[in-house]
């Protein structure tokens, strides 16, 4: 992982102007040194889809070559049997969100059932659910946490080692995501593995609602990248630490630090980098 000084300004620049890119601070920790710097975040950003002015779905995406992601989704989903039933595709020139919605107008004569086409819930970027279809509901889903569990940064730093010797399945396949329940001493209470991150997110903060266990207590520990839906996910169980063997994205930052919520991504290797609330630990 680079930091933003270490890439080239002019890419940086350029990547960040775009969208592609945010820049956010963090606290960085690496063989012992704790440094506040800058980093590149890949951006996560809802967009809203409509077809013939009816919205039909919300994906999470980073932004960039959105006619090719709506006109591919209605493509993929069925909805149109070919790019020659669109007529002209175009971001909404109005409102707050209008870079963050786009619409397909189909062409004359073309009928669908609003009904059948219309998601009741968003599309992640990694095609989990979560939350309502409207854009300023995104953030509404319930209130920041303010009683955070503190975890010290030498329990985080063993994270990764722990969960990856608990993904048996994993160890055979190498194509199931991990998420763990951890306790403030270390100990993993539940590892569960599936094919998409969201759902282990879901069976461990289902096995620890069924077991009467404590979340607010333990941090949620996640193979791979930390997005939005994971941040999400462990605001609505009010988890106050979540710890990514990866990155994180932009969205993910930003509902954590809103959420009240200890964002640590790239956990391992003796290095921990703090996104949001790094008061929380120590």
């Amino acid at each position: 992982m680079k930091g933003l000084l270490e890439v080239p300004e002019a890419k940086a620049v350029r990547l960040v102007e775009t969208g592609r890119l945010t820049v956010a601070q963090r606290l960085h920790y690496k063989d012992g040194r704790e440094t506040a710097d800058l980093d590149l975040l890949a951006t996560e950003e809802p967009l809203e889809i409509h077809l013939g002015g009816i919205p039909i779905a919300v994906v999470m995406r980073t932004p960039g070559n959105d006619a090719e992601l709506a006109l591919g989704f209605v493509l993929g989903e069925g909805i149109v049997e070919s790019a020659n039933q669109i007529e002209r595709i175009s971001h909404c020139s109005e409102g707050e969100h209008g870079d963050n919605v786009i619409s397909l107008i189909p062409r004359r004569g073309f009928e669908f059932s609003p009904r059948a086409v219309q998601r009741d819930s968003y599309l992640t970027s990694s095609c989990g659910v979560c939350g309502k279809r409207s854009i300023e509901q995104i953030f509404a889903a319930c209130p920041a946490i303010i009683d955070r569990q503190i975890f010290a940064r030498e329990t985080l730093l063993c994270v990764p080692e722990k969960l990856r010797a608990k993904q048996e399945a994993f160890a055979h396949c190498g194509a199931l995501h991990g998420v763990g329940l951890m306790d403030t001493r270390g100990a993993l209470l539940c590892v569960r593995e599936d094919i998409g991150r969201h759902n282990a997110v879901d069976k461990v903060v289902g096995w620890g609602a069924k077991n009467d266990i404590s979340l607010g207590r333990c941090a949620l520990v996640v193979s791979g990248r930390c997005s939005f839906e994971i941040v999400q996910k462990a605001l609505m169980a009010r988890i106050s630490c979540v710890v990514s063997v990866g990155g994180v994205s932009s969205l993910a930052a930003d509902l954590a630090t809103k959420g009240g919520i200890t964002l640590v991504g790239f956990a391992g290797d003796d290095r921990l980098s703090y996104y949001s609330v790094p008061e929380a630990s120590a």
